[in-house]
C-alpha cells in the first residue's frame, strides 16, 4: 500500500490508503505504484486520480509539487 496525502495552505484535503496514483505531471501524467523511486516533481492543474481495491476515485487539483518517498506520496497544491 501506499499512503496519499494531499494538502493545501489551508488545510490537509486528503490521506489515504491506496494501491495506485496518477498524477498530472508538468511533462505528462505518471503513475506511483508501491516501492516506487523516489522522485519531487511539478504538477499541474487537472485531477489527481487514486485506486483503493477496485475502486478509483478522482480528485481535481491545482499547480503544485509532489513527493514521492517510502511508499509516501505527498502532494503540495496552491
Amino acid at each position: 500500500m501506499i499512503t496519499l496525502k494531499v494538502i493545501s495552505p489551508e488545510r490537509e484535503l486528503l490521506s489515504a490508503q491506496v494501491d495506485l496514483v496518477e498524477l498530472p505531471g508538468t511533462l505528462g501524467r505518471f503513475e506511483v505504484l508501491k516501492d516506487h523511486a523516489p522522485l519531487i516533481s511539478s504538477i499541474e492543474a487537472g485531477v489527481i486520480r487514486y485506486v483503493i481495491g477496485t475502486e478509483s476515485r478522482e480528485l481535481p487539483c491545482e499547480k503544485g509539487f509532489v513527493e514521492v518517498r517510502n511508499n509516501i506520496v505527498t502532494v503540495c497544491l496552491g
